[in-house]
Protein backbone atom coordinates (compact mmCIF):
# COMPACT_ATOMS: atom_id res chain seq x y z
CA UNK A 1 0.00 0.00 0.00
CA UNK A 2 2.82 2.36 0.92
CA UNK A 3 4.61 1.56 -2.32
CA UNK A 4 1.45 2.25 -4.32
CA UNK A 5 1.05 5.67 -2.75
CA UNK A 6 4.71 6.48 -3.34
CA UNK A 7 4.38 5.47 -6.97
CA UNK A 8 1.31 7.68 -7.42
CA UNK A 9 3.12 10.67 -5.88
CA UNK A 10 6.11 10.15 -8.17
CA UNK A 11 3.85 10.05 -11.23
CA UNK A 12 2.07 13.26 -10.18
CA UNK A 13 5.41 15.04 -9.66
CA UNK A 14 6.56 13.96 -13.12
CA UNK A 15 3.36 15.32 -14.72
CA UNK A 16 3.83 18.69 -13.00
CA UNK A 17 7.45 18.94 -14.11
CA UNK A 18 6.57 18.11 -17.72
CA UNK A 19 3.70 20.63 -17.65
CA UNK A 20 5.98 23.39 -16.38
CA UNK A 21 8.54 22.65 -19.08
CA UNK A 22 5.88 23.00 -21.74
CA UNK A 23 4.95 26.57 -20.73
CA UNK A 24 6.54 29.46 -22.64
CA UNK A 25 8.26 32.31 -20.81
CA UNK A 26 6.09 35.39 -20.40
CA UNK A 27 8.12 37.34 -22.99
CA UNK A 28 7.77 34.51 -25.56
CA UNK A 29 4.07 34.18 -24.83
CA UNK A 30 3.57 37.90 -25.42
CA UNK A 31 4.95 37.41 -28.93
CA UNK A 32 3.04 34.23 -29.69
CA UNK A 33 0.37 36.21 -31.54
CA UNK A 34 2.90 37.24 -34.16
CA UNK A 35 3.36 40.82 -32.93
CA UNK A 36 6.82 42.29 -33.43
CA UNK A 37 8.90 43.32 -30.42
CA UNK A 38 9.02 47.10 -29.92
CA UNK A 39 12.61 47.33 -31.17
CA UNK A 40 11.68 45.61 -34.44
CA UNK A 41 8.81 47.94 -35.38
CA UNK A 42 9.24 49.75 -38.69
CA UNK A 43 10.08 53.44 -38.53
CA UNK A 44 7.67 56.00 -39.99
CA UNK A 45 9.84 56.41 -43.08
CA UNK A 46 9.96 52.64 -43.59
CA UNK A 47 6.18 52.41 -43.22
CA UNK A 48 5.68 55.12 -45.85
CA UNK A 49 8.06 53.51 -48.32
CA UNK A 50 6.43 50.12 -47.81
CA UNK A 51 2.98 51.65 -48.44
CA UNK A 52 4.29 53.44 -51.53
CA UNK A 53 2.28 56.52 -50.58
CA UNK A 54 2.60 59.56 -48.34
CA UNK A 55 -0.42 61.63 -47.22
CA UNK A 56 -0.07 65.37 -46.72
CA UNK A 57 -2.53 67.51 -44.81
CA UNK A 58 -3.04 71.12 -45.82
CA UNK A 59 -5.59 73.93 -45.60
CA UNK A 60 -6.05 75.02 -49.21
CA UNK A 61 -7.31 78.57 -48.80
CA UNK A 62 -3.94 80.26 -48.38
CA UNK A 63 -2.61 81.46 -51.74
CA UNK A 64 0.11 81.32 -52.90
CA UNK A 65 0.99 78.57 -50.38
CA UNK A 66 -1.97 76.29 -51.16
CA UNK A 67 -5.30 77.03 -52.83
CA UNK A 68 -7.92 75.64 -55.19
CA UNK A 69 -7.77 76.34 -58.91
CA UNK A 70 -9.51 74.84 -61.93
CA UNK A 71 -6.90 73.06 -64.04
CA UNK A 72 -8.03 71.43 -67.30
CA UNK A 73 -11.63 71.63 -66.09
CA UNK A 74 -10.87 69.96 -62.75
CA UNK A 75 -10.72 71.49 -59.28
CA UNK A 76 -7.09 71.12 -58.21
CA UNK A 77 -5.09 72.09 -55.12
CA UNK A 78 -2.06 74.10 -56.21
CA UNK A 79 0.52 76.39 -54.61
CA UNK A 80 4.20 76.41 -53.75
CA UNK A 81 3.69 74.29 -50.62
CA UNK A 82 2.08 71.65 -52.80
CA UNK A 83 5.01 71.70 -55.23
CA UNK A 84 7.38 71.22 -52.30
CA UNK A 85 5.28 68.29 -51.06
CA UNK A 86 5.41 66.74 -54.54
CA UNK A 87 9.19 67.11 -54.64
CA UNK A 88 9.53 65.47 -51.21
CA UNK A 89 7.32 62.54 -52.26
CA UNK A 90 9.33 62.10 -55.45
CA UNK A 91 12.61 61.99 -53.52
CA UNK A 92 11.11 59.36 -51.20
CA UNK A 93 10.00 57.32 -54.21
CA UNK A 94 6.31 57.33 -53.24
CA UNK A 95 3.08 58.84 -54.55
CA UNK A 96 1.50 61.88 -52.89
CA UNK A 97 -2.07 62.04 -51.58
CA UNK A 98 -3.44 65.45 -50.57
CA UNK A 99 -6.06 65.97 -47.84
CA UNK A 100 -7.66 69.41 -47.58
CA UNK A 101 -8.57 70.08 -43.94
CA UNK A 102 -9.38 73.02 -41.69
CA UNK A 103 -6.17 74.63 -40.49
CA UNK A 104 -7.04 74.24 -36.82
CA UNK A 105 -7.59 70.50 -37.34
CA UNK A 106 -4.27 69.71 -39.01
CA UNK A 107 -2.27 68.89 -35.87
CA UNK A 108 -5.02 66.64 -34.54
CA UNK A 109 -5.16 64.80 -37.88
CA UNK A 110 -1.39 64.25 -37.74
CA UNK A 111 -1.56 62.98 -34.17
CA UNK A 112 -4.40 60.60 -35.09
CA UNK A 113 -2.39 59.18 -38.00
CA UNK A 114 -4.86 60.37 -40.65
CA UNK A 115 -2.03 62.20 -42.45
CA UNK A 116 1.73 61.64 -42.58
CA UNK A 117 2.84 65.27 -42.62
CA UNK A 118 1.59 68.85 -42.68
CA UNK A 119 2.65 71.49 -45.17
CA UNK A 120 0.46 74.56 -44.83
CA UNK A 121 2.56 77.63 -44.17
CA UNK A 122 2.96 76.36 -40.60
CA UNK A 123 5.40 78.07 -38.23
CA UNK A 124 7.35 75.83 -35.81
CA UNK A 125 6.42 77.66 -32.62
CA UNK A 126 7.69 76.33 -29.26
CA UNK A 127 4.12 75.33 -28.37
CA UNK A 128 3.74 73.23 -31.54
CA UNK A 129 7.18 71.72 -31.10
CA UNK A 130 5.96 70.11 -27.90
CA UNK A 131 3.53 67.90 -29.83
CA UNK A 132 5.12 67.44 -33.28
CA UNK A 133 8.53 67.45 -34.96
CA UNK A 134 9.47 70.00 -37.62
CA UNK A 135 11.88 70.12 -40.51
CA UNK A 136 14.08 73.13 -41.08
CA UNK A 137 12.35 76.33 -42.20
CA UNK A 138 11.96 76.39 -45.97
CA UNK A 139 10.42 79.85 -46.43
CA UNK A 140 10.18 83.04 -44.37
CA UNK A 141 7.64 85.75 -45.08
CA UNK A 142 7.02 89.22 -43.65
CA UNK A 143 3.90 89.71 -41.53
CA UNK A 144 1.61 92.50 -42.71
CA UNK A 145 -1.65 94.20 -41.77
CA UNK A 146 -4.31 94.56 -44.45
CA UNK A 147 -6.91 97.33 -44.20
CA UNK A 148 -9.54 98.85 -46.44
CA UNK A 149 -8.02 101.30 -48.95
CA UNK A 150 -10.23 104.07 -47.57
CA UNK A 151 -8.70 103.52 -44.11
CA UNK A 152 -5.02 103.43 -45.03
CA UNK A 153 -4.35 106.93 -43.69
CA UNK A 154 -6.48 106.20 -40.63
CA UNK A 155 -4.54 103.12 -39.49
CA UNK A 156 -0.79 103.75 -39.62
CA UNK A 157 0.35 102.21 -36.33
CA UNK A 158 -0.60 99.52 -33.85
CA UNK A 159 -1.90 102.24 -31.53
CA UNK A 160 -4.38 103.30 -34.20
CA UNK A 161 -6.02 99.87 -33.91
CA UNK A 162 -6.68 100.10 -30.18
CA UNK A 163 -10.31 99.24 -29.53
CA UNK A 164 -10.65 97.99 -33.13
CA UNK A 165 -11.43 94.48 -34.32
CA UNK A 166 -8.51 92.69 -36.03
CA UNK A 167 -8.87 89.42 -37.93
CA UNK A 168 -6.52 86.41 -37.85
CA UNK A 169 -6.73 82.85 -39.11
CA UNK A 170 -7.85 80.43 -36.42
CA UNK A 171 -5.02 78.28 -35.12
CA UNK A 172 -2.38 80.23 -37.08
CA UNK A 173 0.63 82.24 -35.90
CA UNK A 174 -1.21 85.46 -36.69
CA UNK A 175 -3.44 84.89 -33.65
CA UNK A 176 -0.35 85.15 -31.45
CA UNK A 177 0.79 88.27 -33.31
CA UNK A 178 -2.51 90.03 -32.66
CA UNK A 179 -2.50 88.95 -29.01
CA UNK A 180 1.10 89.97 -28.32
CA UNK A 181 1.66 92.93 -30.63
CA UNK A 182 -1.85 94.42 -30.62
CA UNK A 183 -2.98 94.01 -26.99
CA UNK A 184 -5.38 96.93 -27.26
CA UNK A 185 -7.28 95.37 -30.16
CA UNK A 186 -10.10 92.83 -30.20
CA UNK A 187 -9.21 89.70 -32.17
CA UNK A 188 -11.65 87.89 -34.42
CA UNK A 189 -10.54 84.41 -35.54
CA UNK A 190 -11.98 82.53 -38.50
CA UNK A 191 -10.87 79.30 -40.16
CA UNK A 192 -10.52 80.64 -43.71
CA UNK A 193 -8.54 83.59 -45.02
CA UNK A 194 -11.18 84.17 -47.68
CA UNK A 195 -13.81 84.65 -44.95
CA UNK A 196 -11.52 87.05 -43.09
CA UNK A 197 -10.99 89.10 -46.24
CA UNK A 198 -14.75 89.22 -46.79
CA UNK A 199 -15.29 90.36 -43.20
CA UNK A 200 -12.80 93.17 -43.75
CA UNK A 201 -14.47 94.26 -46.99
CA UNK A 202 -17.88 94.21 -45.27
CA UNK A 203 -16.57 96.29 -42.33
CA UNK A 204 -17.07 93.53 -39.79
CA UNK A 205 -13.39 93.94 -38.89
CA UNK A 206 -11.02 96.90 -39.26
CA UNK A 207 -7.80 95.10 -40.15
CA UNK A 208 -6.38 91.66 -40.90
CA UNK A 209 -2.95 90.21 -40.09
CA UNK A 210 -1.54 87.92 -42.80
CA UNK A 211 1.80 87.07 -44.42
CA UNK A 212 2.87 89.34 -47.28
CA UNK A 213 2.63 86.71 -50.08
CA UNK A 214 -0.93 85.92 -48.98
CA UNK A 215 -1.84 89.61 -48.83
CA UNK A 216 -0.35 90.16 -52.29
CA UNK A 217 -2.34 87.25 -53.72
CA UNK A 218 -5.68 88.47 -52.35
CA UNK A 219 -5.11 92.17 -52.97
CA UNK A 220 -4.41 91.53 -56.65
CA UNK A 221 -8.13 90.87 -57.08
CA UNK A 222 -9.41 93.17 -54.31
CA UNK A 223 -8.35 96.75 -55.12
CA UNK A 224 -10.45 98.05 -52.25
CA UNK A 225 -7.96 96.46 -49.80
CA UNK A 226 -4.34 97.52 -49.21
CA UNK A 227 -1.31 96.67 -47.07
CA UNK A 228 -1.07 99.27 -44.31
CA UNK A 229 2.02 101.09 -43.04
CA UNK A 230 1.74 99.28 -39.70
CA UNK A 231 5.02 97.56 -38.79
CA UNK A 232 4.94 94.15 -37.13
CA UNK A 233 7.70 91.95 -35.76
CA UNK A 234 8.60 89.13 -38.14
CA UNK A 235 9.84 86.75 -35.44
CA UNK A 236 8.62 83.16 -35.70
CA UNK A 237 7.26 83.72 -39.20
CA UNK A 238 9.09 80.95 -41.06
CA UNK A 239 7.30 77.91 -42.50
CA UNK A 240 8.35 74.29 -41.93
CA UNK A 241 6.97 70.78 -42.49
CA UNK A 242 5.42 69.07 -39.46
CA UNK A 243 5.56 65.32 -38.83
CA UNK A 244 4.51 63.09 -35.96
CA UNK A 245 6.68 63.25 -32.86
CA UNK A 246 9.57 60.81 -32.93
CA UNK A 247 9.83 60.57 -36.74
CA UNK A 248 13.49 61.63 -36.89
CA UNK A 249 14.28 59.51 -39.94
CA UNK A 250 11.45 61.16 -41.89
CA UNK A 251 12.60 64.62 -40.79
CA UNK A 252 16.15 63.85 -41.99
CA UNK A 253 14.90 62.65 -45.38
CA UNK A 254 12.69 65.72 -45.80
CA UNK A 255 15.50 68.07 -44.79
CA UNK A 256 17.66 66.54 -47.51
CA UNK A 257 14.95 67.37 -50.06
CA UNK A 258 14.48 70.88 -48.68
CA UNK A 259 18.22 71.57 -48.77
CA UNK A 260 18.26 70.71 -52.46
CA UNK A 261 15.19 72.85 -53.21
CA UNK A 262 16.55 75.85 -51.35
CA UNK A 263 20.14 75.61 -52.55
CA UNK A 264 19.19 75.64 -56.23
CA UNK A 265 16.52 78.35 -55.67
CA UNK A 266 13.70 75.98 -56.68
CA UNK A 267 11.59 77.17 -53.74
CA UNK A 268 11.80 80.75 -55.05
CA UNK A 269 10.75 79.46 -58.47
CA UNK A 270 7.78 77.64 -56.92
CA UNK A 271 6.71 80.86 -55.13
CA UNK A 272 6.79 82.91 -58.34
CA UNK A 273 4.88 80.25 -60.30
CA UNK A 274 2.25 80.00 -57.56
CA UNK A 275 1.75 83.75 -57.54
CA UNK A 276 1.18 83.63 -61.30
CA UNK A 277 -1.63 81.12 -60.75
CA UNK A 278 -3.54 83.40 -58.38
CA UNK A 279 -6.43 85.09 -60.16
Amino acid sequence: MFKSKALILMLLSLVLVLSACGQKPAADSANSNGAQPEAAKATKLEQIKKAGKIVVGTSADYPPYEFHKEVNGKDTIVGFDIEIAKAVAKDLGVTLEIKDLKYEGLLAALEAGNIDFIISGMTPTPERQQSVDFTKIYYTAVQTTVVRAEDKDKFKSVDDLKGKRVGAQKGATQEQIVTKQMPGSEMKSLGKISDLMLDLKNKKTDALVVELPVATAYLSKNPDLVVSDIKLSTEDSGSAIAVKKGSSDLVDAMNTSLDKLMNDKTVDKFVMEANDLVE
